[in-house]
C-alpha cells in the first residue's frame, strides 16, 4: 500500500492537549500550582509550559472527569495535594504511606475536569 522509504520524522516538537471549559480558569490552576509559564493565548487554544513540557488547553470542555495521562513529579506528594485543593482541585487518591516511606503518588482533578498524577522520585 505505500512503496514510499520510509525516513525518520523530524518532530519539532511535542505538545498535550487538554479541554477546559473555562480557558482563563485552567489556566491560573496550572500557574498557580505548577508555576505554569503561558506561552499561546488566542481564540482557539491556550498553551502553557511546565518544566519545559508544553500543555495545549482547548476551549469547549464540558468539565467532565476525563483521564489526561499527565504526571507532574515534585518533592513533596502531600504538601503537592494540599496545594492541588487550595487552588481549586480536588484528590481522587489521596497521598497513602508505602512500606513506611512517604507517598509517592495523589491522584488529582483540575477543576475543568481533567485527572492527573502527582508523584515523587522513587
Amino acid at each position: 500500500m505505500f512503496d514510499v522509504l520510509l525516513t525518520t520524522m523530524n518532530v519539532e516538537r511535542v505538545k498535550y492537549i487538554i479541554w477546559a471549559a473555562d480557558r482563563d480558569r485552567a489556566i491560573s490552576f496550572y500557574k498557580e500550582v505548577f508555576g505554569a509559564e503561558a506561552t499561546k493565548h488566542n481564540d482557539f487554544i491556550s498553551e502553557i509550559s511546565v518544566a519545559g513540557a508544553a500543555i495545549g488547553i482547548h476551549g469547549g470542555g464540558e468539565g467532565k472527569r476525563t483521564w489526561t495521562g499527565m504526571s507532574f513529579q515534585v518533592a513533596d506528594v502531600v504538601t503537592g495535594a494540599a496545594e492541588i485543593v487550595a487552588a481549586g482541585g480536588q484528590l481522587s487518591r489521596e497521598p497513602q504511606p508505602e512500606d513506611d516511606e512517604p507517598p509517592h503518588l495523589a491522584m488529582c482533578i483540575d477543576p475543568e475536569g481533567n485527572e492527573f498524577m502527582l508523584t515523587r522520585q522513587r
